[in-house]
């Protein structure tokens, strides 16, 4: 894998994604998930670990595990094992959470997706491909509440017990680039197969960075943990400074001692939380109210019948179907909507490139500007369809199709052939009339028709520009350039 270099050093990324599933109710209770309800009106008895009660599990969040392992391409275990995880914070009451340890339910797998690296001429795609160590199954602790004003903290418990899948990575990752792109793809998957709405503001799709660095070919660094990450402006923010600050410690002279830390974005800093603890300090042994889970092939199989057509399964079609680069396909399918939007238009005009470069252009810098998906976009998939068959015909040029596109967009009208017609933008595709303008231009501009015959290509467009000024534009370009070459040529 290639590494870029900051200052010598090497970066070495490596991520822990809590996922909360998309389930009614908790993972070992039947107490609802739902977010905002008002502090400790969604906590059971299960989940205040009051005396003799018992945890029953979730049989839909296992559903969830098996569709994450099957669109990861991962290993799902036939038995699995909940195991306790002992430590002591106000928000767990039972003095542990139920997690997995030595056999999680998902094992193995990979997520791939596309880099972008350098800029201008140099800008190319570069396909990077993340290794997964495990999924596991566990639930989530309650919340601690610090009311400053009053001087007062208190424990919400809503949260505790709500089902998380644990998504751990190798350390594959060398850059904040890589891992945004890498934690973007992931949340592309959770939410595609339906296991997670990926709110990451409401902590439903939370990241944790480990971050170290070393000199090319030493043994890997000491890593600190970076604390829930929810967003992903955010997370790049935050391991960027962690890099920096790490490398500053080691050129002092400092060693980096193994921690959790927090990442202020007011300040643009993290900061030590507490001393990073190892498995050893969590003394995880199984849980003996739960047995061992068992998940069958043919239960597997019922799942997987259930799961609509994969990202990558979807884009490897497009490839096959319409003929596009593996880059454009993995692009359209960042979002079902964005699939079937694509999908629809280039079905109506016939036209999947040129649908996928309007998709992936046009409507998704107006998308961006407008902080918007497509399924809000103003102009839908037919009106596309329509503004690309025109293209496809000849009837305008493609600056004249830009302008249609923002008419629209602005909602100026629904309709394209009207849209045309109003503003006058139909090309001029009369060969007769093109060809007195050509004339007209080889007879007003010799000094150019003779640099052309003496090898100059410049010359000739020239020519083509006077052209295209002489027809205020109009001039279908193709055509003109055909008649304006045989007309040389004779």
């Amino acid at each position: 894998m290639t590494s870029k270099l900051i200052h010598g050093y090497e970066v070495v990324i490596g991520f822990e994604t809590h996922t909360q599933l998309a389930t009614q109710s908790k993972i070992f209770s039947r107490a609802p998930t739902a977010f905002g309800a008002e502090p400790n009106t969604q906590a059971c008895a299960v989940d205040l670990a009051l005396p003799g009660t018992l945890p029953v599990m979730n049989r839909e969040a296992v559903a969830c595990a098996i569709k994450l392992g099957l669109a990861l391409g991962s290993h799902i275990a036939p038995v699995s094992i909940f195991a306790r995880k002992n430590y002591f914070y106000p928000d767990l009451p039972k003095g542990y959470q139920i997690s997995q340890f030595e056999i999680p339910v998902v094992q193995g797998g990979e997520v791939s997706f596309f880099l972008e690296t350098g800029k201008g001429a140099d800008a190319a795609r570069e396909k990077k491909t993340v290794r997964l160590v495990r999924a596991h199954l566990e639930e989530d602790a309650g919340k601690s509440l610090h009311e400053d004003f009053i001087g007062q903290s208190g424990i919400d418990l809503n949260r505790a017990g709500t089902p998380l899948l644990e998504i751990v990575t190798e350390p594959d990752m060398r850059s904040s680039e890589e891992a945004v792109a890498y934690a973007k793809e992931l949340h592309k998957i959770v939410t595609w197969i339906g296991i997670c709405d990926g709110n990451m503001q409401e902590g439903s799709f939370r990241c944790d960075a480990n971050v170290s660095v070393r000199k090319p070919g030493a043994a890997l660094g000491t890593r600190r943990e970076i604390k829930n990450l929810n967003s992903f402006k955010f997370m790049q923010q935050a391991i960027d400074y962690e890099i920096r600050w790490q490398i500053e410690q080691i050129e002092d002279g400092h060693a980096i001692q193994q921690a959790t830390v927090l990442f202020d974005p007011d300040t643009g800093e993290t900061r030590a939380m507490r001393t990073k603890e190892d498995a050893a300090d969590y003394r995880y042994f199984p849980d003996p109210d739960l047995p061992p889970l068992h998940i069958s092939a043919q239960w597997v199989q019922e799942q997987r019948a259930l799961m609509a057509e994969l990202p990558r399964a979807m884009a490897a079609r497009f490839v096959a179907d319409h003929g596009l680069p593996e880059y454009d396909a993995t692009t359209l399918t960042q979002s079902k909507a964005m699939a079937a939007y694509f999908e629809a238009a280039a079905t109506a005009c016939g036209q999947p490139k040129l649908a996928s470069n309007w998709i992936m252009g046009e409507m998704s810098r107006r998308l961006n500007a407008g902080e918007i998906g497509i399924e809000q976009a103003p102009v839908s998939s037919a009106q596309l369809a329509a503004l690309i068959a025109r293209i496809a015909d000849g009837t305008i040029s493609n600056n004249a199709a830009r302008q249609v596109f923002d008419a629209l967009w602005n909602g100026e009208s629904a309709d394209v052939d009207a849209v045309i017609e109003s503003k006058g933008l139909k090309q001029m595709n009369d060969s007769g009339a093109l060809e007195k303008i050509i004339d007209e231009v080889i007879a007003a501009n010799a000094d150019n028709v003779a640099q052309f015959r003496a090898g100059k290509d410049k010359a000739f467009n020239a020519l083509v520009g006077q052209i295209m000024k002489a027809s205020k534009g109009k001039a279908n370009p193709t055509q003109v350039n055909e008649l304006l070459r045989a007309r040389l040529a004779a």
